[in-house]
């Protein structure tokens, strides 16, 4: 089945940015800096202290969160000084707690915000078991979109340039709700904004007919975007077929993409969490942020 994207205009008021003062944050913050100005957006710096980290003396648990603020405060300091936070609204929140992702959610609920930015290293496997990783918990449950600046994403700031935006999508509800974002990024920008469908495998009779199953894709493709102003002029459309993180990520490579935008279904099953792995090895492999956007779950029928 598929979905013609929405129509919906995209507006941030409020950026949150997860910081851990680490030097993977430290490329998020400053991505966040610059959305929260073009934006015109409030920037919440976020730090949350794991109930993990609090030690017990004579004075109670506080050392780590009262060490949090001041680290919290020289980093604003030093943003201030160096004027990337000039004209910028910005207030700074500290947080205790042993689920750090479930702190985040409070700051993001209580204030209503639109994005959250946040770095990570991209660790997998038993490092990413020892170490944790908030980043990959913010990426799977926020309910807001999430940018998220992998290990592989240069620091430009000031110049965080957007020439190219990529936008893949297999043509479903889910992804349909990220398109608002990938036009508005285009055109916010003046980007280009190429739209790509990756193929995975032809079975049946589409094995003798991938020419005319390949052109059907790319007129499917270019139905699903909505069309009229809000349109960006530099559009292109491609249709790929190979194995859909590495292709992604291929294109992106050869179009030196600098924003990937991704629409993704609330993981409710064993399938959908599959999808959400696939797409964070893109987040972690990507030379370039990767913007998600989660549908709402499906009501139960």
């Amino acid at each position: 089945m598929t979905s013609s994207a929405p129509t919906v205009e995209v507006g941030l008021s409020r950026v949150l940015v997860a910081t851990d003062f680490s030097e993977a944050s430290e490329k998020a913050l400053y991505r966040a800096v610059v959305i929260a100005r073009h934006y015109g957006a409030k920037l919440y710096l976020a730090h949350v202290v794991p109930s993990l980290d609090f030690t017990l003396d004579g004075e109670g648990a506080t050392a780590p969160e009262e060490a949090a603020w001041r680290d919290l405060r020289s980093l604003e300091n030093k943003l201030v000084e160096t004027g990337a936070l000039a004209g910028i609204l910005h207030e700074g929140v500290v947080r205790q707690g042993e689920d750090v992702w479930e702190q985040l959610q409070r700051i993001v609920d209580r204030q209503s915000v639109d994005l959250i930015v946040v770095g990570t290293h991209g660790r997998t496997g038993l490092r990413k078991i020892v170490l944790g990783s908030v980043a990959e918990s913010i990426f799977r449950h926020a309910s807001c979109p999430v940018l998220t600046v992998g290990p592989h994403v240069a620091n430009t700031f000031p110049n965080a340039t957007v020439r190219h935006v990529l936008y893949p999508t297999d043509l479903s509800v889910e992804s349909a709700q990220a398109a608002p974002y990938a036009l508005s990024a285009a055109r916010e920008h003046g980007a280009r904004l190429t739209v790509l469908h990756v193929v995975e495998q032809l079975l049946g009779e589409a094995v003798d007919d991938r020419e005319g199953v390949m052109s059907t894709l790319e007129w499917r493709l270019r139905e699903f975007l909505p069309r009229g102003p809000s349109v960006p002029y530099n559009l292109n459309f491609r249709v790929e077929m190979g194995p859909t993180e590495s292709t992604i990520l291929e294109i992106a490579r050869q179009l030196s993409a600098d924003l990937i935008v991704l629409g993704l279904r609330a993981p409710d099953t064993f399938v959908d969490h599959l999808v959400w792995l696939s797409a964070y090895r893109i987040v972690c492999e990507a030379r370039c942020p990767v913007l998600t956007v989660r549908s709402r779950k499906r009501p139960q029928l």
